[in-house]
């Protein structure tokens, strides 16, 4: 027998709205009625009892397979007009049915999955930390403080003033780790912060950047993004963006060395607008576009997505670093950011790009590089792990 509340449009959305209270707090600062305009957008036309829900423990196995994600569409279409891809609406509408059904229960849902207001879905909760990083980072934090990126959660966009005020604990205790590890390490001294797309690495990098010029040493950075090959061309090939081939991969590489024997270096320039770069694939410079100068200096910055997954790269690593913020936040970030102020994506391609990547890159980038980073920054739970070695040393 149908439940009442699927063939009742006001009834259903009224039951919903106040489970949602459950998973998104946020989302009592919303009247019923603005939950409603949201929620007409993805109100399937036949009603919502024609939504077929599947057994927890299916939903579980499919968020949680790499074919599921890399099947996503990033710019999917209805006529001329974007859309967000099927499977990230079907999974919205069974986790909608269930909870007002009462087949899936708000603690469940909350569980695996975080609901962004402003984009209207739901998006997986990766877990980054596995046994081995675990094990490789000591088994517990080296340094514990408030979690207070608790109180952005039914934000609907950060601005990273606000991000910056609840990290000022754990980041300002990395600060003063990473000028005790150069110290011991010489110089010149790589270090390379990788992390996650606002995560907040760009802003940490500069911030130690100000800090080791007032103590008289000379800094510089590297930014892997400016390598990338043109967005058009790896997403046309199928390119992984983690991969050799997404790269000017060979420019790269020379370029780290010449700087580390105190070489002035030549890079390329990425324009994140246009999502094009500076220098053809065979790693001429383009008319009109300007390259990157870089100086030799003390100590050289590295940020990237996956600097320690790269081989050629990686041995000429003074410090790993891995700087980590929870997938729901970062969006949170990337609304006010990249929407707001960049206004740098389509609505649906920006949704579907989104869910499709970050668990991606979770699987692909960042769990490995935990499970072999000298040190990293976990901003969401207010935590800095160490490897025991370097634990040692701190401590003494």
């Amino acid at each position: 027998m149908t439940n009442p509340l699927l063939t009742n449009p006001q009834a259903f959305s009224v039951a919903l709205y106040e489970k949602m209270k459950q998973i998104q707090p946020g989302i009592a600062n919303l009247e019923w009625y603005e939950f409603q305009y949201c929620l007409d957008n993805v109100t399937p036309k036949e009603g919502w009892q024609t939504i077929t829900i599947e057994p927890e423990r299916d939903v579980e196995r499919m968020v949680n397979d790499v074919n599921y994600y890399s099947s996503i569409h990033l710019r999917p279409y209805q006529g001329n007009r974007m859309v967000m891809d099927e499977k990230i609406i079907r999974l919205l509408r069974m986790l909608f049915v269930g909870l007002v059904t009462g087949d899936y229960l708000p603690e469940w849902v909350n569980q695996h999955f975080s609901f962004d207001i402003r984009g209207f879905y739901f998006i997986h909760r990766t877990e980054y930390f596995t046994d081995k990083s675990r094990d490789h980072l000591g088994g517990k934090p080296f340094r514990k403080f408030e979690e207070k990126q608790k109180a952005l959660e039914t934000q609907m966009g950060i601005s990273y003033k606000v991000f910056k005020e609840a990290n000022a604990e754990v980041d300002d205790c990395f600060l003063e780790i990473i000028k005790k590890l150069t110290c011991l390490k010489g110089s010149p001294c790589v270090i390379a912060i990788a992390g996650q797309t606002a995560a907040g690495k760009t802003e940490i990098t500069a911030r130690l950047c100000e800090a080791f010029t007032q103590t008289g040493k000379k800094i510089t950075s590297i930014e892997m993004d400016n390598f990338f090959t043109d967005r058009d061309y790896r997403e046309a090939r199928g390119i992984d963006s983690l991969g050799k081939e997404a790269l000017h991969y060979e420019l790269l590489q020379q370029c780290l060395k010449d700087i580390c024997k105190g070489k002035k270096i030549i890079t390329p320039r990425y324009d994140f607008i246009q999502a094009t770069s500076s220098h053809t694939l065979d790693g001429r410079l383009r008319e009109g576009c300007s390259p990157v100068e870089i100086e030799p200096a003390d100590i050289i910055f590295m940020e990237g997505n996956f600097p320690f997954l790269l081989p050629e790269i990686a041995p000429l690593i003074s410090i790993k670093v891995l700087y980590l913020t929870a997938d729901d936040i970062r969006l949170k970030r990337k609304w006010k950011r990249d929407m707001d102020y960049r206004k740098k994506y389509d609505l649906m391609y920006f949704l579907n790009r989104y869910f499709r990547e970050q668990y991606l890159m979770a699987e692909q980038a960042y769990i490995p590089q935990m499970e072999i980073c000298d040190v990293l920054v976990d901003t969401t739970h207010a935590a800095l792990w160490v490897t025991p070695e370097i634990a040692h040393v701190l401590e003494k």
